[in-house]
Formats: C-alpha cells, structure tokens, sequence
C-alpha cells in the first residue's frame, strides 16, 4: 500500500528516538509516539501503519497522524500533543463574574431560603446577563470568588 507520508529518519534522530524509549523518562505519549516513528521508518523496520497500531495498544489513526506530524512539521511535533486549533470560549469576564456574586448576595426568590446554583444558573439567563450558563460555571465562578 502507498503511504501519503514517507518517514524517513535520519541517523541522529533515530538515534535521539531510541534514547528517549530507552530512558523512559518522558511522557508516556511521547515515547509511544517515538516507538511509532522508530517502526514507520522507512529505511528501517517499514511496519504497516495496522501492525504499529497492533504493538502498541493504539489506533491506526495515531499511526497515520504521528507520521503525518513528522512529514509535514518535524520530530518535536511528531513527538508531541497536536497544538488546539482555537483557544478556549470564555464565557465568563469580570462583569459576568460580579453581576453572579451580586445575585448570590442578594436575597432567594420567594419560598426559598437560599440560592442554589441552578437557580442562580437560570436566574443569570433570565436577567440576560449571560445567554446560557451552566450550573457547574456559576459554581467554579463563586468558588474563585471565595
């Protein structure tokens, strides 16, 4: 079968591969990841992506995209987590955070005789403050507010 992504490895980074498995001092991913790479190696033992996947308890998947970060970006990519395409959504600023403390602080709705995070959840949708929010969010946000 005709690989799209040829690894070829040099002398010094198979080198590097193989001190890094035999250490076993890194990341658990990372000397998988250097396992793989060691056995795609097309000038060395040239395993089909299904057999690497098969040895090392993975999916072909992470075969195909090791070799594929090693192509196209390099060794420490390869080696590496794959970077997010887009940071994580912050739903709640400074001026969402103070609004919720203040609705915390102010007195329960009728017939209760405290907040609870849902109703604090709902009552943030329903005050537009926020579009939606989860009951976990409001309670991370009062937790850091201590």
């Amino acid at each position: 079968m005709n690989k799209r992504y040829m690894v070829r490895l040099t002398e010094a980074e198979r080198q590097q591969l193989q001190h890094l498995v035999s250490t076993g001092k890194a990341a658990a991913y990372k000397i998988k990841h250097a396992n793989i790479l060691l056995k795609v190696d097309a000038d060395g033992p040239a395993w089909t992506d299904e057999r690497v996947a098969e040895a090392f308890l993975c999916h072909p998947k992470t075969v195909s995209n090791v070799r594929r970060r090693f192509v196209e970006h390099g060794l420490e990519a390869a080696l590496g987590r794959k970077k997010p395409s887009r940071p994580p959504r912050l739903l709640v600023d400074g001026a969402v955070e103070a609004q919720l403390i203040a609705l915390r602080c102010s007195s329960p709705p009728e017939g209760r005789a405290r907040w609870t995070l849902r109703l604090l959840a709902a009552k943030a949708v329903e005050l537009e403050i926020v579009p939606s929010i989860s009951h976990e969010t409001v309670r991370q946000v009062l937790k850091k507010a201590g």
